[in-house]
C-alpha cells in the first residue's frame, strides 16, 4: 500500500477533523487575500482625496478585525489538524507494538532491535508529519494560490497576472529534480539512523564484554563513524530542503522584475491604477507563502514515504506461526508427541528426527544430551515459537495447533537458561503474569526457589530494583526469581530449560526437591546438561543429534552403560572432586 493511499484511508476515518480543519483554513485564505484588495481600494481613495478620516479609521478597523480573526482561526486549525495527526503517531506505535508482540524467533533473527527502535521513532514521526504538516500546507497553499491567482486575473488585471506566472514553470522543473534527491537522501539517511541505533543498542547491552576486553575505544571509534554518516546522511537530505528557497527566491525576482516592468507601463499609459498596482503587488508577496509550501509539503511525502517503505513490511509481517486455533481452554492431561522433525533452515541438518514421547499429567520428564542435540527446540515446538514442520503434538487429545496461542502458552510456565528479569522490582519481577499476588504467596514461590534469603539480604528486601534486565543480581539469582515466577503463575506444564545451571549442586538439590513437593498435579520437563536435575525424573530421554538415543528411568539408564551412564559417573567424579 503506497503512502497516499494510507493517508487517505487515515483522512476518511478522522473526516470530521480534517473538514473543520480545512473551512477554518479556508476562511483563513478568504481573509488573507481580500486584505490587498481593501489596502488598494483605501489607497486609491487616498490619493483621489475622498476618504474622510472617520471612514479611514472605520476600514482600518475592519483591517485590524480581519487580521485578529486570521489569528484565531490559524491557532484553530492547528489545534485540529495536529491533534488528529498525532493520534496517528500513536496508532501506529501500538499497531507496531502489537505486531512485534506477535512474531517469533525468526523474525528477530532478521531484523535488528536498533533498527526497529529507529522504526518505532524517527520513521514513525516521518508519516506522522505526512499527515499533519503535510497536508495542512498542501491544502492551505494549494487553496491560497487559487485565490490569490483568482484575484490577481480577475480582481485587479489579467495582464500582470499572465506575466507574473512566467518563471513559474522553471519552479516547476527544479521542484521536481529537487523531491527525487531528497526522497533518496531521506531513504539513506533514517537507514543510517537505524544502524547508529543497532550500535548503541548492542553496546549498552554488551557494556561488561566490552570493559572485560578493553574494546571502548575500538567501540568509540566506531560510534563516531556510525554517528557521522548519519549526520552526512541527514545533512544532505536538509541540503536538499534548503535548495528549495533559492528556487523560490529567484522564480520570484523574476516575477516581481516581470511584474514592474509590465505594470508601470500600464500605469505610465493609463491602463491601471496606482491602488491596483500597489494590491497586484501584495498579492504577487502572498504567493511566496504557496510556492514554499509546495517544497514543504514534497519535502515532507518524500520524507514519508521513504519511511513507510522502511515501516510498511514490518507492520505487513505475516507471524511465522498462525494464530488459528479455536479451542480457548486447555485441560491438563497426557502431553503426546508423535513423529516429530524439525529444520531450521531447508539445508541445515535436522535439529529434530522422528521424536516420540509422551508425558502425562503429573509426570516428569528428563531431557538430556549434548550441546545442539534438539533439548530446547523440542521445548520451543511445544509453545509454538515455531511452525511444526512434520509430526504430531498432541494435549489432551487435541493437536496443539487447535489451541489458541493465548490458552497455550498460558497453559505453560517457562524458565530458559538466560532468564530476563524487567526493570522493576523483585517482588514485581515474581509476580509479572499474576500482578494481583499477595506479598505471602511471593515469598511462598520464592522459598520453593530457594532465592527467600538471597532477596531478604538486598538492601530494600523485596522492594529492591533489580536494574535493566537484573543486572544488579547475579546469574544465580536471576534463573531462582525466574523459576519462582513460573511457580507463581501455576500452569498445568513448567518447563525448565537448563534453568538451574548457575545454581550450585545444593541449591540444585533443595529447589527440585521443593519442586516435587509444591507439585499438585502439574507436569514438568526439566532439560539440562546436569544429569542430577533428571534423576527423580519419572521418564529420561537422551538426545543424539535429534532423535532419542536412549530413553527410560534414571536406574534404568545407568544398567545400559551408554552415554547417560558414562555422563553420570563423569559428572560425580567431578562433583567429589570440588568438595576436596
Amino acid at each position: 500500500m503506497p503512502l497516499s493511499r494510507f493517508l487517505l484511508q487515515f483522512i476518511r476515518r478522522n473526516w470530521r477533523a480534517y473538514l473543520l480543519s480545512a473551512l477554518m483554513l479556508a476562511s483563513v485564505a478568504v481573509l488573507t487575500v481580500s486584505i490587498p484588495r481593501q489596502v488598494g481600494h483605501i489607497v486609491d481613495d487616498l490619493v483621489a482625496h475622498r476618504l474622510p478620516l472617520d471612514t479611514l479609521l472605520t476600514e482600518l478597523t475592519k483591517l485590524a478585525a480581519m487580521g485578529l480573526a486570521i489569528y484565531f482561526l490559524r491557532v484553530g486549525w492547528r489545534l485540529q489538524l495536529f491533534a488528529v495527526s498525532y493520534y496517528l503517531g500513536t496508532e501506529l506505535r501500538s499497531r507496531l507494538y502489537r505486531q512485534l508482540t506477535r512474531q517469533g524467533p525468526d523474525f528477530f533473527q532478521r531484523q535488528r532491535t536498533g533498527d526497529l527502535m529507529a522504526l518505532a521513532t524517527n520513521d514513525i514521526d516521518s508519516v506522522e508529519m505526512a499527515a499533519g504538516e503535510a497536508m495542512l500546507a498542501g491544502f492551505d497553499g494549494a487553496l491560497t494560490l487559487v485565490l490569490v491567482l483568482a484575484m490577481m486575473t480577475l480582481g485587479v488585471d489579467w495582464r500582470l497576472a499572465l506575466a507574473a506566472l512566467l518563471p513559474f514553470p522553471l519552479m516547476a522543473l527544479g521542484f521536481s529534480r529537487i523531491a527525487k534527491y531528497i526522497h533518496q537522501q531521506w531513504d539513506e539517511a533514517l537507514k543510517r539512523f537505524g544502524q547508529l541505533n543497532n550500535h548503541v543498542q548492542e553496546t549498552l547491552s554488551g557494556v561488561r564484554t566490552l570493559r572485560a576486553l578493553g574494546l571502548e575505544a575500538r567501540n568509540t571509534a566506531e560510534l563516531a563513524r556510525l554517528a557521522e554518516a548519519a549526520a552526512h546522511s541527514s545533512f544532505e537530505a536538509q541540503r536538499g530542503e534548503a535548495a528549495f528557497e533559492p528556487v523560490v527566491g529567484f522564480t520570484l525576482v523574476l516575477a516581481t522584475t516581470i511584474t514592474l516592468a509590465l505594470g508601470g507601463y500600464l500605469v505610465w499609459h493609463g491602463q491601471l491604477t496606482i491602488g491596483a498596482l500597489t494590491s497586484f503587488s501584495m498579492y504577487l508577496v502572498q504567493l511566496i507563502w504557496p510556492m514554499f509550501a509546495a517544497g514543504w509539503v514534497l519535502s515532507l511525502l518524500q520524507r514519508g514515504s521513504a519511511a513507510w517503505l522502511r515501516l510498511q513490511p514490518v507492520l505487513d509481517a505475516e507471524p511465522d506461526v498462525a494464530d488459528q486455533g479455536r479451542i480457548a481452554q486447555l485441560r491438563p492431561n497426557l502431553l503426546q508427541i508423535d513423529g516429530v522433525s524439525h529444520r531450521y533452515a531447508p539445508e541445515a541438518s535436522p535439529a529434530l528426527q522422528q521424536l516420540s514421547v509422551s508425558l502425562p499429567a503429573g509426570h516428569t520428564l528428563g531431557v538430556v544430551g549434548p550441546t545442539g542435540s534438539g533439548k530446547s527446540t523440542l521445548l520451543k515446538l511445544l509453545m509454538r515459537h515455531h511452525p511444526l514442520q512434520q509430526g504430531d503434538i498432541r494435549w489432551d487429545g487435541q493437536p496443539i495447533d487447535h489451541y489458541t496461542l493465548a490458552a497455550l502458552r498460558g497453559a505453560i510456565s517457562w524458565v530458559p537458561q538466560e532468564p530476563f528479569l524487567f526493570s522493576a522490582s523483585v517482588a514485581e519481577n515474581i509476580a509479572l503474569a499474576k500482578p494481583e499476588a499477595s506479598q505471602a504467596d511471593i515469598e511462598r514461590v520464592a522459598r520453593l526457589a530457594a532465592v527467600h534469603d538471597d532477596i531478604l539480604r538486598l538492601p530494600q528486601g523485596y522492594d529492591t530494583p533489580v536494574g535493566e534486565k537484573g543486572v544488579a543480581l547475579s546469574g544465580g539469582q536471576r534463573q531462582r526469581l525466574a523459576i519462582a515466577r513460573a511457580l507463581l503463575a501455576d500452569a498445568p506444564l513448567l518447563l525448565l530449560d537448563d534453568a538451574l545451571s548457575a545454581v550450585d549442586t545444593l541449591t540444585e538439590t533443595q529447589i527440585l526437591r521443593h519442586l516435587r513437593e509444591a507439585r499438585r498435579g502439574r507436569s514438568v520437563i526439566i532439560v539440562s546438561h546436569r544429569l542430577s536435575a533428571v534423576a527423580d525424573a519419572d521418564h529420561i530421554i537422551a538426545l543424539h543429534h535429534g532423535h532419542i538415543a536412549e530413553q527410560g528411568a534414571h536406574e534404568q539408564l545407568l544398567q545400559r552403560n551408554g552415554w547417560y551412564a558414562s555422563q553420570w559417573r563423569y559428572q560425580q567424579l567431578e562433583a567429589s572432586l570440588d568438595e576436596i
